[in-house]
């Protein structure tokens, strides 16, 4: 059964950031877009490399390994080699930690 797991704390992730954690095992990337805190898989589907080596730009993460792109909010793929999504995880924020239910 999914529960939520402490992440991070809120200040350690600014907007415009993504921060790579491990939770029980599985690989998440948090982030903050326009103050709006997502997590979705920190694996890329291609590959398997660690997309919290790679960049993000604006609302997507670039995946380090063969350049796939991923949109943080929703994991959909936005351009190859990857072709499945990224898994999503929900979120939430309590006196000031992110945690993810995983």
């Amino acid at each position: 059964m999914a529960e939520f797991a402490p992440a991070l704390k809120v200040a350690d992730l600014s907007e415009g950031s993504m921060r790579s954690v491990e939770i029980g095992g599985i690989r998440i990337l948090v982030s903050n877009i326009g103050g709006q805190v997502h997590a979705v898989d920190g694996t890329c589907t291609h590959e398997e490399a660690d997309l919290g080596l790679g960049f993000m730009i604006e609302e997507r993460v670039v995946c380090p390994l063969h350049l796939s792109q991923f949109d943080l909010r929703t994991g959909a793929v936005l351009n190859p080699p990857a072709t499945a999504p990224l898994r999503r995880f929900n979120v939430k924020i309590e006196d000031g930690t992110i945690f993810v239910e995983v």
